[in-house]
């Protein structure tokens, strides 16, 4: 055979072998899904947590070979930084639109998640958020859904523990005017007052404030019983620290933000007593918690964040719905994702009403111990109509 021939058959083989493959490669479809959180400044651990847990959830999904449309599904992640800013998050959210994304998880802030919405929406995008607003899923829009429970669930089950477990009548409050740190202290506001405690002092600063001293003496005069702070664990560390510097003895009451190794390390040695709420039952007493936590720590060579188990059970929330819709095309999946029912790792009965807003409310209380979080209590029932 002579060398012409010989590389006339070796290009026929490989041709072939090319067709071969083809039709084994035409079998696997990918399917992008957007997400966006704050990934640099000072709130990015927050999206770290959230992009870790969703990261986790598409590995295992993909690695189930799910069918969709007859193929197998591979989910791809399309990150965005929103950088916790309202403006950088309408511009982030078009982006991911036009890149033809399926869904939206995110974003992380209220502040950003409620005006993202607006063009997820008028794209037709179901989108998955961690927001906890009340504002969020009361837009009329029914392409939102949520993570983990809204602040006036929250707020109910902090304002209620606050009266009736400390005895506090009492109580001052201090926002950062975000929507996310007003609307919980709105809500935590109303729970006080439905409890029978009163408000003696309300003070705002704003989400870049770190110095609370002005703040801190105008409330130290009003003698409350317990302070409550809506804001990030950037601000509630520091003013926890203030706080005994001036001899305040009034505990401090939070919400999530605040229940972080972020804000233990901020508030040092004052971070004791210091109290803060988190959706969902403690992981460690969920069936699926132990083996969540090794294959995190597995891959991300860390500690579970605080919200990364959200983030989790809300990228398995839209890929279950996209696997029983059989399609990626929203208009398609999305009623499948409203009537969404299935057992996650943070609840065993996750499941969307009317709003979006998740239907069984759970929140549990963690109080700063021996410089550790611990439970104090857990409250669980059913959203209120």
């Amino acid at each position: 055979m002579t060398i012409a021939k010989r590389h006339l058959l070796a290009c026929a083989l490989a041709a072939a072998t090319a067709c071969a493959a083809l039709p084994a490669a035409a079998q696997t479809v990918d399917i992008k899904l957007g997400f966006a959180a704050p990934l640099t400044g000072p709130q990015s651990h927050y999206g770290e947590e959230m992009q870790n847990g969703i990261q986790l959830a598409l590995s295992e999904a993909n690695a189930k070979k799910s069918k969709v449309g007859g193929k197998t599904a591979n989910f791809v992640l399309v990150s965005r930084d929103d950088q916790a800013d309202p403006r950088t998050a309408v511009q982030v959210a078009q982006q991911l639109v036009d890149a033809g994304v399926a869904g939206i998880l995110g974003h992380f802030n209220s502040g950003t998640s409620i005006p993202a919405s607006r063009i997820y929406n008028d794209a037709g995008l179901p989108q998955v958020s961690m927001a906890t607003a009340p504002e969020f899923t009361r837009q009329g829009y029914n392409t939102a859904f949520r993570m983990m429970t809204s602040d006036t669930q929250q707020g109910a089950a902090v304002g209620g523990f606050i009266v009736r477990k400390l005895g506090a009548k009492k109580v001052a409050i201090i926002d950062d005017r975000t929507a996310y740190g007003q609307g919980l202290a709105d809500e935590l506001e109303k729970s006080v007052k439905a409890a029978g405690g009163t408000i003696v002092r309300r003070e705002y600063t704003t989400d870049k404030s770190t110095d609370f001293a002005s703040i801190l003496t105008n409330i130290r005069n009003a003698a409350p019983d317990a302070i409550f702070f809506g804001g990030t664990d950037a601000q509630s560390g520091p003013l926890k620290r203030q706080l005994q510097q001036l001899g305040i003895k009034a505990p401090l009451l939070s919400g999530e933000m605040t229940r972080s190794d972020t804000f233990l390390r901020l508030a040092g040695a004052a971070a004791e007593g210091t109290y803060a709420s988190l959706a969902g039952v403690p992981l460690e007493s969920l069936p699926g918690g132990k083996a969540f936590e090794a294959s995190y720590r597995a891959r991300f060579k860390k500690d579970i964040g605080v919200y990364s188990p959200y983030a989790y059970d809300g990228a398995w929330n839209l890929v279950t719905a996209i696997a029983q819709a059989g399609s990626a095309e929203p208009d398609k999946y999305l009623p499948k994702l409203a009537a969404l029912q299935r057992k996650g790792l943070t609840s065993n009965a996750i499941a969307y009403d009317a709003r979006g807003d998740l239907k069984e409310v759970a929140v549990t209380i963690y109080q700063v111990k021996g410089g550790k979080w611990t439970q104090v209590e857990t409250v669980v029932g059913q959203a209120a109509k």
